[in-house]
């Protein structure tokens, strides 16, 4: 696979082939889940909404299976402060959003947010698309396993506070598994690790992911963390 910026206008695919044994409850629930297993909110059936991307990217590190994280810049306009799959908005170039436009997309936005090589990353598979209501985008998730690392860190500290990675076994340990509960009364999921409280969009991901990739474990859903009313 090529670098993002060198593929406009060039395939970009999807493959399993020599994925890590341990991927495959993962291959098998992208393939299998439906979309309202994911999420109550899908896509408006008008064609309303803005078209983007997010990369679910799986790496090895010193831990075992992990996944990559970053987190927004405080000032950013919206989801500021939060912890996020790098990704965002489809541009022109990255082609037909219904084709392989969201899979370019991912790997450009997590080269430019985090300065991953996508030339180290084996894309396997993409979960249907969802919709975040407040801000009005429709999120294609593309996941992919980091075959080959790079480094990365914060590229624009406009954009992104920090880039880290968090382990899988941290995600499924009950003791970092909490309810978030929004002044507007909505309920979801949360994780608490590497020292930053996952919720929203990307904790309802890694949510469904662990469930039906049968990782997860019983934790205590009465546990909560009250978000504050700007989030």
């Amino acid at each position: 696979m090529t670098r993002a910026s060198d593929t406009q206008g060039g395939p970009v695919t999807l493959s399993k082939k020599g994925l890590p044994g341990w991927l495959d409850p993962v291959v098998h629930a992208v393939e299998t889940v439906e979309p309202l297993q994911l999420s109550r909110f899908l896509p408006p059936e008008d064609g309303a909404g803005r078209q983007s991307a997010v990369l679910v990217l799986f790496g090895e590190g010193e831990h075992g299976p992990e996944l990559l994280l970053m987190e927004r810049a405080g000032s950013l306009r919206s989801h500021a402060g939060q912890p996020s799959f790098p990704g965002g908005a489809l541009d022109p170039e990255d082609g037909d959003p219904h084709g392989d436009g969201p899979l370019r997309a991912a790997l450009r936005e997590a080269e430019e947010e985090t300065g991953l090589d996508p030339s180290g990353v084996q894309l396997f598979g993409v979960l249907p698309k969802l919709y975040i209501p407040v801000s009005g985008f429709v999120v294609t998730p593309v996941l992919g396993w980091w075959r080959v690392p790079s480094p990365v860190g914060v590229v624009d500290p406009n954009e992104t506070a920090r880039v880290f990675t968090v382990s899988v076994a941290d995600l499924t340990d009950p003791e970092h598994r909490a309810t978030t509960v929004h002044p507007s009364g909505h309920r979801g999921p949360a994780f608490l690790v590497e020292s930053a409280l996952v919720w929203g969009f990307t904790a309802g991901i890694i949510d469904r992911l662990l469930h039906y990739a049968g990782w997860e474990r019983p934790w205590d859903r009465e546990k909560q963390v009250p978000l504050d009313w700007r989030s």
